[in-house]
Parts: C-alpha cells; structure tokens; sequence
C-alpha cells in the first residue's frame, strides 16, 4: 500500500527504533515484566488526558473458573444506557484495566454506554484459552453485578477491544454463536489479532520499525499457546461466521503489521453477509490509540466512529 505514515509517528519512531536496535544488538531478551512496563509506560506518557465522569467502579464477576476483576465507567448514572464489555490490548501478556483507564473513559463519554473493562488473565502465567473463557465469563454474568452496583442499563450488551483484546473479542461473539446465554448487539475490533497463523504479507511489510514488530508478536503467541492449542483453530479470522454474529465495526491502521488480517476479517463479513461496518486509517500504526497525545485528531475520529456505532447499532 501507498500510505503516507503520520509525521508526528515518524518522528516518535526515529527516536525508539535505535533503542530497539541497540538493545537487539546486547541480545536482550523479552520478558513478561518488560513487556508489561513497555505498554503501560507508553500508555501513561501518551494519553495523558483522562476525562471525569460521573461514576466509574469496580467489581468482581464470578465465573464458573476464576473471580474476573472488572471496572464500570459510567458517564451517565441518570440514564437507563446499553453495556459494552472492553477487552484491552496488550499481546495476551501485557495490558491491564489501569493502563486501560483513560481509553475506557473515552469510549464511555463518546458512546454513552456503560463501558465494563476486564482484567482477564495474561500469558505466560495463564496461557490459552484462560483469558477467553475469562472474557465469556463476565459476559455470561454480568447483569447481576451491575445490578449490585445500582447501575441504571438495559440487558443491551455489545463487545469491544483492540489488538490481543479485539482478538477475544471476536472469539467471544464467534463463540457466542452457539451460547444462550450470550447475546451481543455488536462487536467492535480495533487492529485486530485475528490470525495466529501469521499467514498475511503486512506481517513482513510493517513487521520492523513500526513500533510492533514481528519478533515480538511471535513472542506473544508461543507464550499464550505455551500449554498448547492450534493456532489455525483458536484464530477468529478462521472461525464459523453465521447470520447470529453480531454487526461488527473493524478499525484497522496503514502501518500496522495486523492490517492484513483485519482486512481479511472485513472480507469475511462481506462474503457471510455479516452488517459491518469498516474504518481505515492509512496514516496510522499499531496501537494508535495508546499514543494519543501524538495523534489526537485521529484518535478523536476513532472515538467517535466508535461512539457512533455503539449508538446506532
């Protein structure tokens, strides 16, 4: 593709890229603490603004496995509204609803729905499928516990996440298919990880200087599928699509080595029929939302499709 990358983008990458390289250099090796400290540190340093709203809180959803943690973002506790439930991003071994703080209350303020943000299980010390069966956990029993909070919502419930988080999210509604006891009205995926096969060329094209890089993201599959799993099976692009999946709204980003597989999931939709809707960003990389105060006018617009479609859905 002939996109043009965002200047301020080019300009914070020549400034990483040789931290990279030196470090590739000294044989530093990737480490669940150091990958954890990466996407928080970035996150902290550029989304710095995070709007008040009148009422965010936290929960546990018992599931049948495990207590998943959660956060409520409310931006109107007057108002009867729909739920989303977010799935951060962060490799299956990074993210968390803290780093995620900022994001979530934008997508609470810019769609008006309950934003409910999960802090499922990391890889390596939880690998597949903990963190999807974490995520359809709180989907299946949530109305109770926003219920105990006193939250005003209708049992309107939708999906979202970016990346890793898109790529359960996906999981979740594919799955949700052929559950009862999950009904989703959409699902949002923001560059998402819907190939673990690595089977798309924007893995070589924008595998190197673009911020996630293709070593990195083998890093994060053979620790999420460390106790095993079919990379084919588990990917969401491969995935049974029939009339019950959700309408579903992919965002995906010119520079990002996961722009292929999101193009193909739009694809998917297409052939199945499947009410999608699609939104590009040429000028954008990977995790472009963790990196607002460099772009702010297309998070902005991110934002607002995203609040559009959670609206209108």
């Amino acid at each position: 593709m002939s996109d043009t990358l965002h200047p301020a983008l080019a300009a914070w990458l020549e400034q990483i890229n040789p931290l990279l390289e030196k470090q590739r250099a000294e044989g530093v090796t990737f480490t669940p603490i150091a990958a954890r400290e990466a996407l928080a540190n970035v996150t902290a340093g550029l989304v710095t603004q995070r709007p008040e709203l009148p009422w965010v809180g936290d929960a546990m959803v018992k599931t049948i496995d495990y207590p998943v943690p959660i956060r409520i973002y409310d931006p109107n506790p007057e108002e009867v509204k729909p739920v989303c439930v977010y799935l951060h991003g962060g490799g299956h071994a990074a993210g968390s609803v803290s780093v995620y703080d900022g994001i979530c209350r934008k997508l609470a303020r810019a769609s008006g729905n309950l934003i409910v943000s999960v802090e499922y299980r990391l890889a390596p010390e939880c690998p597949y499928p903990m963190a999807v069966e974490d995520a359809e956990g709180v989907l299946e029993h949530l109305w109770p516990v926003l219920k105990a909070k006193e939250r005003r919502f209708q049992k309107i419930l939708s999906v979202a996440g970016d990346s890793a988080g898109a790529a359960l999210a996906a999981t979740v509604s594919s799955r949700a298919q052929y559950n009862p006891n999950i009904s989703l009205k959409c699902q949002i995926l923001v560059y998402p990880s819907v190939d673990y096969t690595g089977s798309f060329p924007s893995l070589q094209e924008n595998g190197r200087g673009y911020f996630l890089e293709k070593d990195r993201i083998q890093w994060y599959f053979d620790n999420y599928f460390r106790e095993g799993g079919d990379a084919y099976i588990a990917s969401p692009l491969f995935m049974r699509m029939t009339g019950r999946m959700p309408e579903t709204l992919v965002i995906t980003a010119g520079f990002c080595p996961l722009r292929d597989e999101g193009l193909a999931y739009v694809e998917r939709l297409k052939e199945q029929g499947i009410a999608h809707r699609h939104e590009h960003f040429p000028s954008m990389i990977h995790a472009f939302l963790n990196m607002e105060d460099l772009v702010p006018e297309e998070c902005a617009r991110a934002y607002r499709v995203m609040g559009e479609f959670l609206q209108a859905s």
